[in-house]
């Protein structure tokens, strides 16, 4: 522990906040894409904050073809930093302005500010204080900030299609002490194409359109029933579900709107899935049968609400060292006949294609649904808990909190999960929400500067 650092991490709190201000200001949720920008105009203009914030720190930067901005302290970089300046959307219940960072007391409000824009600029900082206090490293650290995370790591591709991996790379995208295993991820989108006869029938369904995401809203419109049966049923499924439904009458019929608890896909179990209490809902209401509500009745079969397991799909599993299977059913779409959905699976290391690619399959083909293509299932990532960075930033974890050090396995996926001995350090604290992908997100002030802190030890340890 250098007590130079910590001073210069310190006494550069503000204009740290200032800086992160300015990222979160900036809306870079994934956009149509342009020649220029592929993850869109947000995401580009992020990038284009972050390249001047560097400069101005005095370092020299170099766009990717935006896909990832790079900056180097030293020369012969042996260390990477990996972090995204991409977000979610908003979604609803912010209290907050999304899009401003809003600072009361110790905590400030935003989206970013903990996923994973204020991780990006305490890495950024880690930088400058080492260089500000120690000089140039003997073996250098090299700073990549990416804008496409959020949707399936394709920046990341593109920047290592034309830049080597280092010996060692980290990424504050997780939880402390440190992130080891990283589950497998299974995401596929599959599809069926329906009749829909009758007078008493389903006209459209909208649920989530992420597959990452708890779906926190969503919506039907039935025709043919009386408001007043909807009503009473929407009654009696939020008795059994926990969301809110609101029942209004349209020129197509009647409207349903299912309000819920949006959540990560690799904690689903902390939501309330807005679109699987809507299929309960509709799965109670008095029907014609046809194929279309058939299909609904066979999605509450295999999706049903509370199932974040797998149960019902035949996938429930677990294993010692990674944890429990998690399923999050995330987007659905019916409209004209064509029933289109997606799930998000996290997988454990006992997961493979057999017993959750195929056996879903199965369970799909049955009801009828089809994948659409030939969705793969992404291997777990896994690092040994006696590797040399493992050890290191355990190690700088337990002296700067005097807390145990050790290792985690978690079912979200990082920057690092292609990346032979990455590993995930921070940025979130044991035991703390901090709304990531929710409403309200934050961060804690005092922890930015601390992760600061840890990862500038970590520099000097491995490059000076």
């Amino acid at each position: 522990m250098d007590d130079r650092i910590n001073q210069y991490i310190d006494n550069a709190k503000e204009q740290m906040l200032l800086d992160l201000k300015k990222l979160v200001e900036i809306r870079s949720v994934r956009g149509e894409a342009t020649p220029d920008h592929p993850f869109g105009e947000g995401p580009a203009e992020a990038l284009d904050e972050a390249l001047k914030l560097l400069q101005a720190h005095g370092f020299s930067a170099e766009n990717n073809d935006y896909y990832a901005l790079q900056a180097d302290l030293g020369t012969e970089p042996v260390l990477m930093l990996l972090a995204h300046l991409d977000v979610v959307d908003e979604g609803d219940g912010w209290t907050r302005a999304p899009y401003s960072l809003t600072r009361e007391g110790d905590l400030v409000y935003g989206r970013g500010t903990t996923d994973d824009k204020g991780p990006a600029v305490a890495c950024l900082y880690a930088m400058l204080a080492c260089r500000e206090t120690l000089g140039e490293p003997k073996r250098g650290v090299r700073l990549v900030l990416g804008c496409g995370e959020e949707t399936g790591s394709e920046d990341m591709e593109h920047y290592f299609a034309s830049h080597p991996y280092l010996p060692y790379t980290l990424s504050p995208d997780a939880d402390y002490p440190l992130i080891n295993i990283e589950k497998g991820r299974f995401a596929p989108f599959f599809t069926k194409q329906c009749k829909n006869e009758g007078e008493k029938r389903i006209v459209s369904v909208t649920g989530g359109g992420t597959q990452n995401i708890v779906p926190g809203k969503a919506h039907a419109v039935v025709a043919g029933l009386d408001k007043a049966v909807v009503t009473a049923a929407a009654e009696a499924a939020a008795k059994e579900t926990g969301a809110a439904f609101t029942v209004t009458g349209t020129g197509e019929g009647v409207r349903i709107d299912a309000a819920g608890n949006t959540a990560h896909a690799a904690s689903p179990e902390k939501g309330v899935n807005a679109q699987t209490a809507l299929l309960a809902l509709l799965c109670r209401l008095p029907l014609d049968e046809n194929e279309t509500t058939a299909a609904v009745q066979a999605l509450c079969r295999l999706f049903p609400h509370g199932d974040t397991a797998g149960e019902a799909l035949g996938v429930a599993m677990a294993d010692a060292e990674s944890g429990a299977l998690t399923m999050n059913f995330g987007v659905l779409s019916f409209d004209n006949g064509a029933f289109r959905c997606g799930f998000d699976i996290r997988s454990p290391l006992c997961g493979n294609t057999e017993n959750i690619v195929e056996a879903i399959r199965k369970r799909l083909a049955e009801a009828g649904f089809s994948y659409e293509g030939d969705p793969a299932l992404r291997p777990v990532h896994y690092v040994p808990a006696d590797s040399p960075l493992v050890l290191e930033c355990l190690d700088v974890y337990a002296q700067y909190t005097g807390k145990k050090g050790e290792c985690l396995a978690i079912g979200g996926g990082t920057y690092v999960h292609d990346i032979e001995g990455g590993v995930a350090f921070g940025v979130e604290f044991p035991g703390r929400d901090y709304r990531i992908h929710g409403a309200d997100e934050f961060a804690d002030i005092g922890e930015l500067l601390l992760t600061a802190k840890m990862y500038a030890e970590v520099i000097r340890r491995l490059c000076y």
